[in-house]
């Protein structure tokens, strides 16, 4: 659809119908789909987590090593 020429209204009952028809048009995706993806989200945030742990204490001991600050 071409952009609106200058100087035209903005007409909100067209824009909703317009996002309608393209939410028609979307392929959403099936509840195991959703399960899945998120599973897999929260396992590679955990994961996550879990490196910068040890990354936070290898750099705390390597500090405390050098410095002997830090408890």
């Amino acid at each position: 659809m071409p952009p609106a020429p200058r100087g035209s209204s903005f007409n909100l009952i067209k824009y909703f119908a317009d996002v309608r028809a393209e939410a028609r048009r979307v392929t959403w995706p099936t509840r195991r789909n959703t399960i899945v993806t998120t599973g897999a989200v929260l396992v590679m945030v955990a994961i996550t987590c879990i490196f910068f742990f040890i990354v936070d204490q290898v750099i705390g001991l390597g500090i405390r090593g050098l410095f002997g600050v830090g408890g």
